[in-house]
């Protein structure tokens, strides 16, 4: 049965674990703000079983007696379990631990592009040049048929392997440092450190599973039509009017994304939602 049962659990097996968490990290925790502490300790009895999916958690008045806090504090500390997805609130009836959700699994674009952060990893261009714009890239870009850009082409590789085919179209204007700027790249820090410069203020990014044509897939040395990751990306200036649009091609056998749920997973966690 759910309910107020869940307090006698807490008392015993949740206190006695946290006891001796709290001996060891004392320090840490007064480094923290009462409700993240709180927030901790919640979570962590979330996680120790204490409190179980459906249970309902003690009242205000018990935690606030509890951790010597007013309302104020216990409720911004709800709020951040809330956020995590570890619980609900119900008006009338109280906070509730929530069961496992799909819906709230997150992945982290970070997680993704450091696999390309490493030493080993160079971008090679393969070509630029200024092309008029097709119905598409006009499209993407807010422009006229026929206007000019700059379209380049990029590899990048790891330890003289391919493993991402960069496409990128950019507004043309000779007063821009942009393009001089991208063509002088040669890491992919640089590339992507590249993208929040030069005035560029927001951009849009999308992942899809694409299929290799031809060209890509002799360059990625892949067999053609071979599964890949694409991210595509629109980046915009101040005024909110688009600069660039292009896509990376992944390599399928060099990229994955994998994401933990439930208690003791949060955004900031190193051992959160990660990629390998």
């Amino acid at each position: 049965m759910t309910g107020v049962g869940s307090d006698v659990r807490a008392s015993a097996s949740g206190r006695s674990a946290l006891s001796k968490r709290a001996s060891t990290s004392r320090g840490e925790a007064r480094a923290k703000h009462p409700y993240q502490h709180i927030a901790d300790i919640v979570r962590e009895r979330i996680r120790l079983g204490a409190y179980r999916p459906g249970d309902r958690l003690p009242s205000e008045s018990r935690f606030c007696s509890e951790f010597h806090v007013s309302p104020m504090t216990l409720r911004r500390a709800l709020a951040v379990l809330v956020d995590e997805g570890l619980v609900s609130t119900e008006q009338g009836r109280g906070t509730f631990v929530r069961a496992l959700d799909l819906g709230v699994a997150t992945f982290r674009l970070h997680d993704l592009t450091r696999q390309w952060m490493d030493d080993a990893v160079q971008v090679r261009l393969l070509s630029a040049s200024t092309t008029r714009a097709s119905a598409r890239v006009a499209e993407m870009l807010r422009l006229r048929q026929g206007q000019r850009t700059v379209y380049l082409r990029r590899l990048l590789m790891r330890d003289d392997h391919p493993i991402v085919y960069h496409h990128e179209h950019i507004v043309y204007d000779a007063r821009r440092p942009l393009v001089e700027a991208q063509l002088q790249i040669t890491s992919i820090e640089g590339l992507l450190r590249s993208f929040g410069g030069h005035g560029l203020h927001r951009g849009d990014l999308r992942v899809f599973a694409v299929n290799l044509d031809d060209k890509a897939a002799q360059l990625l040395q892949e067999p053609d039509r071979a599964a890949a990751l694409c991210l595509e990306h629109v980046f915009y200036e101040l005024d909110g009017a688009p600069v660039s649009w292009g896509w990376f091609l992944c390599r399928a056998d060099q990229f994955s994304l994998e994401t933990r749920l439930g208690p003791g997973v949060t955004a900031d966690d190193p051992e959160g939602p990660w990629t390998r």
